[in-house]
């Protein structure tokens, strides 16, 4: 990331980017089984939890100036945030790898020269991205953003207005708090990075909001495509599907700008994080370096069904933001002092079996959201209760 501030326009940019992905129209195909009423009310439930948890995550960086992981440390301590700081790392690193393989399965299935061979291509894609910055291809930016739009459009069109028969029919084979719950996770797997965009902004408070907002909006949309493909078309893949529609060279341009514009975002922090652990290292060239680890690992290992992944992201990171709203906005910028706060992170590990523990009870808003009521109560408890250290 560059050292100049962004505009408003700039991080609207950069998550919509991060809103069109192939990971998020796939995942909206799970939603099918809800029938389209039901469906999308889950979608949209979701991601309005979901999206306010990431408002007030993208909040703490851009009022702070601080990076995602340096923020943890307010609550945390300088060590105990490093431990999350590697918990970001890992996943951010997971992130790029699954991007990477949904995107080369997909190009594959337009264009089949090899799935491993796009993946190549992508990663490489990618790494040129971060390598250049996203404030120093702000032109470039905008030409793809309005490409993906233009293209993401024509895929609706194709997806609502191509299909003859209805391919899935309603069922209760996923309850509507386990959809809610699908839907909370992809907001929710940004928490740990909004920051590092939001701190470099010109204006905080309306950056972070028009960051939210269009990812939120671009987001909803993705889950819907997904799903009206699997009920209108009876298809989940949607290489298929455009290959179907006649969609060709248009389809491939969605698959692969919108695995790079998303990936991007996920390896670019990754870079970050790692640089919140170890101090002399540049965040710019550990970003290559996690985008090179994952395409490696896209290309040796299968990354089909990341829902498990998804719910661990959400049970780690639901209550350590819940920590930090707890500090930051009830608590009036709370700062721990010192290298392990450990009333905040012994909260931390009741917020994760919590969390854990929800996933196996059925509720209509998902668990996400019980969990983090649960451990901003307890939050609150322990640090009336425990003396601040001075």
């Amino acid at each position: 990331m560059e050292s100049r501030k962004t505009t408003v326009l700039e991080n609207g940019m950069i998550w919509f980017g991060a809103g069109v992905s192939i990971a998020e129209i796939l995942t909206g195909t799970y939603f099918a089984s809800l029938g389209f009423q039901k469906g999308i009310l889950a979608i949209v439930t979701g991601h309005i939890i979901g999206c306010i948890m990431m408002f007030l995550a993208g909040l703490i960086g851009a009022r702070t100036g601080k990076s995602a992981m340096e923020t943890v440390k307010l609550s945390f301590g300088t060590q105990g945030g490093k431990l999350f700081a590697i918990l970001n790392v890992l996943q951010l690193v997971g992130w790029t790898g699954i991007m990477i393989y949904d995107g080369g399965l997909s190009a594959d299935g337009m264009l089949g020269i090899s799935a491993k061979v796009w993946c190549v291509v992508i990663g490489l894609l990618v790494m040129a991205w971060i390598a250049f910055g996203v404030t120093r291809l702000d032109k470039l930016n905008f030409a793809a953003m309005a490409l993906l739009f233009i293209l993401t459009v024509v895929l609706c069109v194709v997806i609502f207005g191509h299909s003859s028969q209805s391919g899935v029919m309603a069922d209760d084979s996923m309850s509507f708090g386990a959809a809610v719950e699908l839907a909370v996770a992809m907001p929710l797997s940004w928490l740990p990075v909004i920051s590092d965009y939001t701190r470099e902004a010109e204006k905080p408070v309306r950056a972070t909001a028009v960051s939210v907002v269009t990812y939120g909006l671009v987001s909803c949309w993705m889950y819907v495509i997904g799903m009206g493909a699997a009920i209108l078309t009876g298809e989940s893949d949607i290489a298929s599907i455009m290959v179907k529609a006649g969609l060709g060279a248009a389809g491939l341009l969605i698959i692969v700008f919108s695995t790079v514009t998303t990936t991007f975002l996920d390896a670019f922090s990754a870079g970050v994080s790692a640089e919140s652990v170890f101090g002399g290292l540049k965040g710019k060239y550990m970003g290559i370096a996690a985008a090179a680890i994952g395409t490696v690992a896209a290309v040796i290992f299968p990354m089909d069904d990341i829902t498990d992944f998804l719910y661990l992201i959400g049970s780690v990171f639901a209550p350590m933001i819940a920590i930090q709203i707890t500090d930051q906005f009830i608590l009036g910028g709370r700062q721990t002092k010192g290298n392990f706060d450990w009333p905040a992170l012994i909260v931390w590990v009741i917020g994760f079996a919590a969390y854990r523990y929800l996933m196996g009870v059925d509720i209509p808003v998902g668990n996400t959201l019980p969990d983090m009521v649960i451990t901003v109560i307890i939050g609150l408890i322990v640090r009336k209760i425990v003396p601040e250290k001075k």
